[in-house]
Formats: C-alpha cells, sequence, structure tokens
C-alpha cells in the first residue's frame, strides 16, 4: 500500500474480530509512531501497549467515548513526558504526530484502529493516569484502539475547496 493509498483508505473502525494482534505488528505499530516528526527531535512521547482484558475495560470507562476498547483486543495509550520537553507545549504536536502515524500503519497492516482523545479533559487524563499507573510526568494524550477490524468502510471525499485559500485568507 502506497501512502496516499493509506492516508485516502484511512478510517475509523470501532468493531474488532476477537483475536490478538500479533507482537510483531505491535513493535511495527509503535516503531511507526517513533517515525514520527517531533518538535527539535525531542521525542517526548511514551506508549503503554494495553492487552489485559481487565484494564481494556477499565480504560473504557475512562471516557464517554471510550466503550469499544470493551471489544478490542489491544490498545496502545500515547503519552507526552513533558520532562522530555526541549521546547515547552510542543509534546503535543509530538503526541499527535505519533498517533497519526500509529493510524496509518495500524492501516497498512490491515489492522481497525481509531483515535481515542483524552488530553485536556482532566477528568479523562486522571482516569488514564491512574489505570495506567503513569508516573506525574507522563500525560495522556490519546489512545489507539486497535484489532482485526470486523467492518469495512469505504474511503472518505472529506476535500472542500472553500477550507483553502492562496496567500492570504481575504
Amino acid at each position: 500500500m502506497d501512502a496516499l493509498q493509506a492516508i485516502m483508505g484511512r478510517r475509523s473502525i470501532r468493531r474488532y474480530e476477537d483475536r490478538p494482534v500479533e507482537e510483531v505488528k505491535v513493535e511495527a505499530l509503535v516503531k511507526a509512531a517513533m517515525a514520527a516528526p517531533s518538535a527539535g527531535n525531542q521525542q517526548s512521547w511514551r506508549f503503554v501497549v494495553v492487552t489485559d482484558r481487565e484494564r481494556l475495560d477499565k480504560l473504557a470507562d475512562a471516557s464517554p467515548f471510550a466503550g469499544l476498547l470493551e471489544r478490542a483486543p489491544l490498545a496502545i495509550v500515547i503519552c507526552g513526558d513533558v520532562t522530555a520537553e526541549k521546547h515547552q507545549g510542543f509534546w503535543l504536536q509530538d503526541c499527535a504526530a505519533a498517533t497519526e502515524n500509529m493510524l496509518l500503519a495500524a492501516h497498512a497492516l490491515g489492522l481497525g484502529a481509531v483515535w481515542l482523545g483524552f488530553y485536556p479533559v482532566e477528568e479523562r487524563v486522571e482516569g488514564v493516569r491512574h489505570i495506567c499507573e503513569l508516573p506525574d510526568a507522563l500525560v495522556p494524550f490519546s489512545i489507539v484502539a486497535l484489532g482485526y477490524p470486523s467492518e469495512e468502510k469505504p474511503p472518505a471525499d472529506r476535500y472542500n475547496a472553500e477550507y483553502v485559500r492562496r496567500e492570504t485568507w481575504g
């Protein structure tokens, strides 16, 4: 699959087969995330791989939008390490780029995935922090739910020329 096919064909998948994701694919997902651009190459991202059913179920309760984790065989929590920052506040961009790379890699590997946002909603952040036993320096940014898809979605054409201007917005 080429890069444009991965980008244009990737969709949020919320239903998964009841089978685990192989460790070689888990490692490929995290490697792809770490290949993302990073502000000043600070690489402030950190990852928690979750496959334990009880912990996945607890994470499902950490946000009103995370219930699908009760059916996912795998979740990867993307965190920002604020002690690793060279450029204050840019851990957010690092984590967003890592999350998107992971989503594209999942699609290319034949997996389904969806981005679940947690930061900046404090009660969600604290819920994940507690469930994953994160130190204070790690801020949960997102969770990517993953698995073999049990649903298919066609590519979505979201291009809208009204959102594009040349040189200035005026």
